[in-house]
């Protein structure tokens, strides 16, 4: 059970009016852009620049330090501090001058989650022909429960590793070949394949290597359990990582139909070798038949079984909206949309020095102050631009992207009225950069906006320079991808101003390693607000061309949400006719 949720109030209403009023005054003093040699004749109009430059280190940095501050005690969906913060967010907005952006003239658009608090036994027992052996909870695996229950059975039952568990018929690519597995423990790999770049298009991670399409497939093969084997490398972060995540109470949105397995776990890399050498065979051998296309599953002839009983609650969080209303009699039905995700962690596992609130500054109480100052840099224009432009804090973001699913689920403007989406996850904290990363680079026709901008900034632009990462799968413009809108999804550079080469991905790696999902993501004094200024403005200035263009941004012909561009408008033409 999170303990906030039946704590005493964290904050008296005087306190949160004080900082809202705080943030809504600071920046009223424009602030010079930062000196990056400036391009000669920008697009941008003076207008749009003198509002871009309202995004300074002091509104960044109020509205970072009060949302990642311990009295806010790390923001857990359904906490009393969730309720602070879109409180927080939609007073913001207020003092800004947007209106309400939810359904019924509402700041927020609340919906049900279910939580589940998973009691999950010591260890883990697998028996084969060679004996048994168990593994321990935490440092070998991690389970959690698959279903909305108060219970998680797995009775007796067969191992069979599927290889990456992966059906995939556009790269004649099936793990399963029409095996019976249902009932059955699927034991898979995680990523997806890696080493042809006309193969799952290289080492770019496809949905196909996320954990959430892993555990989906299983189900939709009967499987009562699916065990994904961890690696750092596959992962693209270490185990702790799953150990901090996975653990604690865990948020669904409400079940429906669809298939589910009983329990999803993880295992680390050494103990998945020891259960195959259990099964008296090799792990090597093993993992370099699954590179194959003509994989079949395995059957390693072991046994396990599993039981875990639940606490279940269902309760409430919500998405935050407010509206800067466009000035087009018609395109101001059209919106661009801005989001950030809100929520992190909340309380959860102690550290080594027995903190136990996962502050959640980086990821993502950054990525909300650059979407505030976005918005108080539109509420700055002279005018507004020819369509609305919508500012979305979404919830739930860490249990699965759970707030955005809703808003694709229940969109405020239908999608084929959404021009784009621009979404900001986890913050430059580290300087200045001569590049930027645009995570969907070649997949829309906005790559021309985030170049053209760009070049006004003097950077160059770089698609995903973690491609193994998965990352355009991983934050909320997925979401809004899947119902057809094209999204930009900014990441900072990796070539820092006065930095050696290397120095850049050495922070990136080291943050990953000590400081994604853990108690230590805190606003410390070494941060540096120039490059989040620099990526704040360039999504305001992104959101706002585009909502200047006659156009609406399209995705490239052929890929792979094209086709749900196409339906969405094609949806508006049905309601016209």
């Amino acid at each position: 059970m999170n303990p906030l949720r039946n704590s005493p109030a964290l904050l008296p209403s005087l306190l949160i009016c004080a900082t809202v009023a705080m943030y809504a005054c600071q920046g009223n003093q424009p602030s010079t852009m930062p000196d990056t040699g400036g391009a000669s004749s920008p697009r941008s109009s003076a207008a749009a620049l003198k509002a871009a430059a309202t995004i300074d280190e002091a509104g960044l940095r109020s509205v970072v330090s009060y949302l990642a501050s311990d009295e806010l005690e790390g923001r857990g969906p359904a906490s009393e501090a969730d309720a602070v913060t879109q409180e927080f967010l939609a007073g913001s907005m207020r003092d800004l001058g947007l209106e309400p952006g939810g359904h019924d003239g509402q700041w927020s658009q609340p919906f049900d989650i279910v939580g589940i608090t998973s009691h999950v036994p010591d260890t883990m027992k697998f028996s084969g022909s060679r004996g048994v052996k168990e593994l321990e909870f935490w440092d070998d695996f991690i389970a959690a429960s698959g279903v909305q229950a108060e219970s998680a059975v797995i009775p007796e039952s067969a191992v069979v590793f599927v290889g990456y568990g992966i059906d995939a018929p556009e790269y004649q690519w099936d793990d399963y070949k029409g095996a019976d597995l249902e009932g059955k423990v699927l034991l898979m790999l995680n990523n997806d394949p890696d080493w042809d770049p006309d193969l799952f298009q290289g080492d770019r991670r496809l949905y196909y290597g996320r954990w959430t399409y892993k555990y989906e497939i299983a189900a939709r093969q009967g499987a009562l359990g699916a065990i994904i084997i961890h690696t750092t490398p596959s992962a693209g972060y270490p185990f702790q990582v799953v150990q901090t995540s996975w653990t604690g109470e865990q948020f669904e949105l409400p079940a429906e139909n669809e298939p589910r397995c009983q329990i999803n776990a993880w295992v680390t890399e050494a103990a998945a070798r020891e259960l195959v050498d259990l099964a008296g065979m090799d792990y090597d051998s093993l993992l370099e038949s699954a590179r194959s296309q003509d994989f079949k599953p395995v059957d390693l002839g072991l046994t396990t079984s599993l039981s875990l009983k639940n606490d279940l609650s269902r309760v409430q969080t919500a998405n935050v909206a407010g509206l800067l209303r466009g000035s087009d009699p018609v395109l101001s039905e059209e919106v661009v949309i801005f989001t950030a995700h809100h929520d992190h962690l909340g309380i959860g596992e102690p550290n080594d020095s027995g903190d136990t609130v996962y502050n959640g500054a980086r990821d993502n109480a950054s990525g909300v102050a650059q979407i505030l100052a976005a918005a108080k840099a539109a509420a700055a224009l002279p005018s507004p631009p020819k369509r609305s432009l919508l500012f979305l804090f979404v919830a739930a973001e860490e249990q699965g992207l759970l707030g955005s699913k809703y808003y694709s689920l229940h969109p405020t403007f239908a999608p084929g009225k959404i021009a784009a989406n621009i979404n900001l996850d986890s913050a430059n904290i580290w300087g200045l950069t001569t590049d930027l990363t645009f995570i969907g680079l070649g997949k829309s026709s906005l790559d021309t906006v985030v170049q053209e901008l760009a070049a006004e900034q003097e950077r160059t632009v770089f698609g995903d320079q973690f491609p193994d990462r998965g990352s355009f799968y991983r934050s909320d413009q997925f979401n809004f991808a899947k119902i057809g809108v094209p999204a930009i999804y900014l990441n900072h550079g990796t070539r820092f101003i006065g930095r050696p080469d290397g120095w850049g991905k050495e922070q990136k790696e080291k943050y990953e390693a000590t400081d994604y999902h853990q108690p230590s993501d805190e606003l410390r004094d070494s941060w540096n607000f120039e490059g989040m200024i620099q990526d704040a403005q360039l999504a305001f200035l992104a959101g706002l061309r585009i909502a200047e263009e006659t156009e609406m941004p399209t995705w490239n012909p052929g890929d792979e949400f094209e086709a749900a561009r196409l339906q969405a408008l094609a949806a508006l033409e049905k309601v016209q006719e």
